[in-house]
C-alpha cells in the first residue's frame, strides 16, 4: 500500500470521437497505482436526477491491459468490473460508450454537437475515488470549428478548450458537464464573477446580447440574495443551453448547468416583448442557479457522500427542489425581469396544477420526495391519483412559511435561508435545522406547520395567507377538461390521458388510453356529434347535464353515460393592494 504522504498521479480519462457518425465516445482510462485486484463501477444515476438509469447499459467493449499484456476484464454485477494485475503498475482500460440521448442526464454524441456527464463516460476506479482526476479530450478531426465548454478546472487546453482539465476528486469530475460544438458563446460578469452561457442549436433570430443581460441580472439577484455584498462560493459559472425543437429541463451543477429548451423559447432579435416562453425559460435558469447553493452545498444530510450504486433517499427534496421553486420566479420578480402580475401569474399556474392534482390527499410532500426514485421520475396515467409533486407542492408550503412569518413580523423565509447556510455551514442539514431556525427567527415552534403542511395531506391555508397580503382569490369556471376530472391530448382527435380520481370522467367509465369519438345529449333524435376538441363539448350539450360518450377501446366502441358536474371552478390571482404586495415580493435583506 503507498505511503499516506505520498501523492499519487491523477487518475486519468482520454475522451475522442474518432467517427462522429456512430454515436460513439472512444474512452481510455489510466490508473497509475492499481490494486491486485480492481474493481471498477460506472453510476447508476447522476446526482440531482432521481432515477436509476444503467448507465453501464452503453459501455461496451471493455479492455483492459498493463504494458503489453492483456488482462481479463471480469464482469461482477451490472455495473461492475474486476481487474487482476500487478499492484503499483499503470492499469490501462479501453471501452466505448454509446451517446444517444439528447437530455442534459446523460450522453449524446452525432455530427452537429456532443455533450456528456462524467457519470455515463467515466469508470470509477474503486480505491481511488479521492485523489485528483484527469480527462484530457481531443477535438475530433471532422470537426475544426468545434470549442469545449465546461465548469472542470483547465489545466492545458488550446483557444477552443480541448486538451486537459483536472478535478479534485471523482466527485467533482462527475459534476461536470462538457458541452462541444460550434456553439454560441457569451461572457458577463455577476458581482465580479465570470460567467459562460453557451448556446448550441441557436437561429439566426437568436438575441444573444440580451439572454446576456437578462442572466446577469439573474445571477446578481441570486447572489446578493445569499451574501450581500459579499463573493458567492464559486469562482466561475458556466450555462450550457441546447436549443431543440421542443423540450425542456436542467441539471444542476456546483458551478455550472446544463439546460434544454424549445428553440422557439429563445429571445429574438426586434422583439422588445417578453414571450411566455422566454419567461419559462429565464425562470429554468434562475431554478438551476439558485441551486448553486440549495442542494449542490446547502443540501441533505443524506447526500453527504453519494453512492453512485443505488437509490440516495431523503425526505427533504420538497424543500431542495420546492424552495427552490419557490424562490426561481421570485428572483425574477425581484430582478426586475417580471413585474407584480407577472409573477402572480405564474403563481396562479402552481396553485392550480397543485389543487387540480387529487393525489395531494393521498400521499404528503415527504413522502413523494421519498419516493421520487419510483413516482416522480417513473410517471404513468395514475401519477396525479396517487402521488403530489414535491417541486410545486414544495413551492406553497415555502409560500405559507414566507407568508405566515412575515404576517407575524419577526422574520422572513429570505433570512430563514440565509441562517440555514450558515448554521449548516453551506453543507448537509437536517430538518430539525429548518425548525431550530424558524423558532430562532420567528419566535415560536413551527412544527405543528410542518407536520401539517409537509407531512400531512391536508390542504394548504393558501387563500387566507395571500389575501392577507394583497392578493385577491377568485374562483372562475373552470375549463372543460378540469370540470370532467380528465387531462387530454388534442392533436389528432381527442386521446385521454389521464381520469383523475372522483371526477366525473372517472364516474363514467373513461380510461386512460380511450380516444372521445362523439357525444350525444339526452333525448337528441340522432346519433351525436363528432367531437374534435373538448371546447365544443358546451356546443353539443347545451343546457343538457345527462350526455352519452362514445368512445374507442381497443378498437371497441362503447357508450358511457356521462353527466357533467353542476359547478368546477379553478383559482384566478389578482393584484389587491399594490404595496401589500410589493412588501412581500422585496427581499427583506
Amino acid at each position: 500500500m503507498p505511503s499516506p504522504h505520498k501523492t499519487r498521479a491523477p487518475v486519468h480519462y482520454r475522451v475522442e470521437m474518432p467517427d462522429l457518425h456512430t454515436h460513439l465516445y472512444q474512452v481510455t482510462l489510466t490508473v497509475p497505482e492499481p490494486d491486485a485486484l480492481q474493481r471498477l463501477t460506472l453510476p447508476a444515476w447522476i446526482p440531482g436526477s432521481y432515477l436509476i438509469r444503467e448507465f453501464a447499459k452503453n459501455l461496451q467493449g471493455l479492455q483492459a491491459r498493463q504494458g503489453r499484456r492483456a488482462l481479463e476484464v471480469l464482469q461482477t454485477g451490472k455495473s461492475s468490473w474486476e481487474v487482476a494485475c500487478k499492484a503499483g503498475q499503470p492499469l490501462q482500460l479501453a471501452y466505448t460508450v454509446y451517446a444517444n440521448d439528447a437530455s442534459v442526464r446523460t450522453a449524446w454524441l452525432e455530427p452537429s454537437r456532443g455533450f456528456f456527464n462524467g457519470t455515463s463516460l467515466c469508470l470509477r476506479a474503486e480505491g481511488h475515488t479521492q485523489g485528483p482526476h484527469a480527462l484530457e479530450i481531443r477535438a475530433p478531426k471532422a470537426r475544426p470549428a468545434w470549442s469545449v465548454a465546461t465548469g472542470l478546472t483547465a489545466l492545458l487546453v488550446n483557444a477552443q478548450g480541448f486538451g486537459t482539465y483536472q478535478a479534485a476528486d471523482y466527485d467533482e469530475l462527475a459534476d461536470c458537464p462538457f458541452e462541444l460544438g460550434a456553439f454560441w458563446s457569451g461572457t458577463f460578469k455577476a458581482c465580479g464573477v465570470p460567467h459562460r452561457f453557451v448556446v448550441s442549436g441557436a437561429t439566426p433570430a437568436f438575441d444573444g446580447a440580451r439572454l446576456l443581460a437578462d442572466t446577469k441580472k439573474i445571477c446578481e439577484t441570486s447572489i446578493r440574495f445569499w451574501h450581500g455584498g459579499r463573493k458567492p462560493p464559486h469562482k466561475s459559472y458556466v450555462f450550457m443551453l441546447n436549443a431543440v425543437d421542443d423540450s425542456y429541463g436542467g441539471l444542476e451543477h456546483r458551478n455550472s448547468t446544463a439546460l434544454i429548451c424549445g428553440r422557439r423559447d429563445l429571445p429574438r432579435l426586434g422583439e422588445a416583448k417578453t414571450s411566455d416562453g422566454y419567461t419559462t425559460l429565464l425562470g429554468l435558469i434562475s431554478h438551476e442557479y439558485f441551486h448553486t447553493w440549495n442542494v449542490k452545498r446547502l443540501r441533505p444530510a443524506e447526500f453527504t457522500r453519494y453512492d453512485y450504486a443505488q437509490e440516495n433517499y431523503t425526505r427533504l427534496l420538497w424543500f431542495f427542489e420546492g424552495f427552490t421553486s419557490y424562490y426561481d420566479d421570485l428572483l425574477l420578480r425581484r430582478a426586475g425581469l417580471i413585474d407584480d402580475a407577472g409573477y402572480l401569474k405564474l403563481l396562479n399556474k402552481t396553485l392550480n396544477q397543485v389543487l387540480q392534482t387529487p393525489g395531494r390527499a393521498v400521499q404528503s410532500v415527504a413522502q413523494a420526495s421519498f419516493d421520487a426514485w419510483v413516482k416522480y421520475y417513473r410517471q404513468d396515467e395514475n401519477t396525479p391519483n396517487a402521488t403530489v409533486s414535491y417541486y410545486t407542492k414544495g413551492a406553497l408550503v415555502a409560500l405559507c412559511l414566507d407568508l405566515t412569518l412575515r404576517q407575524e413580523g419577526h422574520t422572513s423565509l429570505d433570512a430563514v435561508m440565509r441562517a440555514l447556510w450558515t448554521r449548516c455551514q453551506a453543507g448537509p442539514m437536517q430538518e430539525d435545522d429548518l425548525l431550530a431556525v424558524l423558532a430562532e427567527l420567528g419566535g415560536r415552534d413551527f412544527s405543528r406547520e410542518l407536520a401539517d403542511w409537509v407531512h400531512g395531506t391536508s390542504d394548504l391555508p393558501l387563500k387566507a395567507l395571500l389575501e392577507r397580503h394583497g392578493v385577491g382569490v377568485h374562483e372562475d369556471a373552470a375549463q372543460p377538461a378540469q370540470r370532467l376530472g380528465l387531462r387530454v391530448a388534442e392533436t389528432a382527435g381527442i386521446q385521454v390521458k389521464v381520469v383523475l380520481r372522483g371526477g366525473a370522467a372517472e364516474r363514467a367509465g373513461f380510461a386512460a388510453g380511450d380516444e372521445w369519438l362523439a357525444v350525444a345529449a339526452e333525448g337528441d333524435p340522432g346519433d351525436g356529434w363528432r367531437l374534435h376538441k373538448l371546447e365544443d363539448l358546451a356546443l353539443y350539450a347545451g343546457p343538457q347535464r345527462k350526455l352519452t360518450a362514445l368512445v374507442a377501446r381497443d378498437k371497441r366502441l362503447l357508450r358511457l353515460p356521462l353527466e357533467l358536474p353542476e359547478h368546477a371552478t379553478t383559482w384566478r390571482l389578482a393584484l389587491r393592494d399594490a404595496a401589500a404586495v410589493a412588501s412581500w415580493l422585496e427581499d427583506a435583506a
